[in-house]
């Protein structure tokens, strides 16, 4: 039956490897002094949509938005099976939180139109919220059914999709169009095949204002793209005091750092008594449940 899906993905800071300069004195992110990486539940987000793909057919349309240098996400979408990219960047974008992102993402979707689900992941490791999914099915009008950890049935009009709730899971069916916030929970995003590698290394991103091309929708599995398509602002028209800082109703007013030192440490004698003893020494003061 063939299903149309759209992608978003986000590169992120390793949060691994921190340093005194991670933030800027306005205290959003300092992405150019971090090393990136991608974001990991989008890499979910995007192998269930190959999965999705795989079982009905159709075409995968990754979106990313953030600096020139965010391609290198939209590769490794085209190495693992993604069907065409887009990359939404434009200074005007930059410092944007949740709320601002949703709503520059949503003008992209609408720039292309035609689409049965869209997917990302449940929440990125930079800022840990769970709000851009959730938010960009508000802004575009549609059902969502988030924290994903499997699809279950899928037809031409519906899918039932497995979800995580405290306590274990709830199975849930929408009609399409619908947003889907996968978890790491539901697949083990498969590696870059060697064959597309080749296929897309030396693949260039060009600047374009003209609409969404359905070529890509249609072409076939071996139709390689040619260049990775970069939308600004006005290309997605969108409302520059939306955008940004200056659509961002969240702001930092204080950065602390916080160092955390060893203190008051106790020895435990490796034996059942003293692994006991602490045991009950953590619950009675509700450490351990």
């Amino acid at each position: 039956m063939g299903l149309n899906m759209i992608v978003t993905v986000k590169q992120v800071p390793d949060t691994h490897d921190v340093a005194s300069d991670a933030m800027k004195p306005d205290g959003t992110v300092n992405r150019a002094a971090l090393p990136t990486i991608f974001n990991p539940e989008d890499l979910n987000a995007l192998e269930e949509a190959l999965k999705i793909k795989d079982r009905v057919g159709g075409k995968i349309t990754v979106i990313t938005m953030g600096p020139p240098k965010a391609v290198d996400v939209l590769r490794d979408c085209l190495f693992r099976g993604a069907d065409d990219v887009v990359l939404i960047s434009d200074r005007k974008f930059a410092g944007a939180d949740t709320l601002a992102t949703s709503y520059a993402l949503k003008c992209a979707v609408e720039k292309i139109g035609k689409y049965d689900i869209v997917l990302c992941g449940r929440q990125a490791i930079d800022g840990d919220t769970a709000q851009v999914g959730p938010q960009l099915a508000e802004k575009l009008g549609i059902n969502q059914i988030t924290c994903v950890t499997a699809v279950k049935e899928l037809s031409d009009s519906f899918i039932t999709a497995q979800r995580a709730v405290d306590g274990g899971h709830e199975i849930v069916k929408s009609k399409f169009p619908v947003l889907l916030t996968v978890t790491a929970e539901a697949n083990e995003p498969r590696s870059p095949s060697a064959k597309k590698v080749m296929m897309y290394k030396n693949i260039d991103k060009k600047t374009t204002d003209e609409s969404y091309d359905e070529t890509y929708m249609t072409a076939g599995d071996n139709a390689a793209l040619t260049f990775i398509k970069e939308w600004n602002v006005d290309s997605i028209k969108a409302d520059p005091e939306q955008c940004g800082l200056s659509g961002s109703p969240t702001k930092v007013k204080k950065i602390q750092s916080v160092v955390l030192t060893a203190s008051n440490t106790k020895q435990i004698q490796n034996n059942e008594q003293s692994i006991a003893a602490l045991i009950n020494e953590l619950r009675a003061e509700h450490i351990l449940g």
